[in-house]
């Protein structure tokens, strides 16, 4: 098990009700490391790595999660991509002179729309789609579980520029419990409970202790932890992809206008690829040569 990285599933063995742990501490170090965020900032942007790491399970997918949260406000956008590999990227933007500490999630993002996609290496694209108009950003995604008519989710997620932190509870299809009274009446218990918990406390307490605080009542088990990892998935090919796309009469332009070295700078890790002439005259010599071999029969 990772030692600060990482998601623990837990099940109550006597309801149907699953849950998942989740903390992040050098993920979330190496995103905040890229850009100098203002903390309310780097406060949302820890909670939506949370929300990515508790999701990529529960979602059960192989390919990449990607989740955008993007508004009018101060904060216009917040990215998480989690691949189904567990390797995390994150980025925000902002305004700076408009942020001010312990903003809300409202007057940062205002009019806010959270998007969720799923994007398989097989298979077909998904997102789906709901306003940012909780009071935090765990209320917007239990409120997407609730309007995306799935099996009732709950989540609380936590962040303070250290150290990020969540849970999520979700009710399971009727095995253990089928009446539909009693289902909801543990249901509510489970919540009721988890909802105790305070920040402090997630972000401070191990999971083992912080479930024995919940649900020392309950019958429940704890599964072994699942190791998450930051990781950037930019490369040199891609860009030199993207610099082909442009063509070349719009690169000799562009290498003109730079004096000689294009830069392509990555958003999330801050990498800089750097572009002359001779790179560029060798990309379109190896795209005129797939092209030609492509057309021999």
């Amino acid at each position: 098990m990772a030692d600060f990285d990482f998601t623990q599933r837990f099940i109550f063995e006597t309801t149907d009700i699953r849950g998942e742990l989740a903390s992040l501490e050098e993920s979330y170090a190496h995103v905040l490391a890229k850009h100098t965020y203002p903390e309310p900032v780097a406060t949302l942007l820890g909670e939506l790595m949370t929300a990515a790491a508790l999701l990529v399970n529960t979602l059960k997918f192989d390919g990449l999660l990607v989740l955008q949260a993007r508004s009018k406000g101060p904060v216009p956008l917040l990215m998480v991509e989690c691949s189904s590999n567990r390797e995390l990227r994150a980025i925000a933007r902002y305004e700076e002179e408009q942020i001010h500490s312990g903003a809300s999630l409202q007057e940062l993002m205002p009019e806010g729309v959270l998007a969720l996609t799923v994007d398989p290496r097989e298979g077909q694209r998904y997102q789906g789609l709901v306003a940012l108009d909780g009071e935090d950003l765990a209320e917007c995604f239990t409120n997407y579980f609730v309007n995306s008519a799935q099996l009732p989710t709950r989540f609380w997620l936590y962040a303070d520029g250290q150290r990020a932190r969540g849970m999520l509870l979700q009710q399971l299809p009727a095995d253990r419990i089928t009446d539909s009274e009693e289902r909801e009446a543990s249901w509510q218990h489970a919540v009721a409970l988890a909802s105790t918990l305070t920040a402090e406390e997630l972000l401070g307490l191990d999971n083992e202790t912080i479930l024995h605080r919940l649900y020392h009542e309950e019958q429940m088990r704890l599964f072994e932890a699942t190791d998450l990892k930051f990781h950037c998935s930019c490369t040199r090919a891609r860009s030199e992809q993207a610099l082909v796309s442009l063509g070349l009469a719009d690169l000799r332009l562009l290498l003109a206008e730079k004096e000689g070295t294009i830069e392509i700078d990555c958003q999330f890790c801050n990498h800089t690829y750097l572009f002359n002439e001779a790179d560029v005259m060798q990309m379109f010599a190896e795209q005129d040569a797939t092209d030609a071999s492509s057309t021999v029969h």
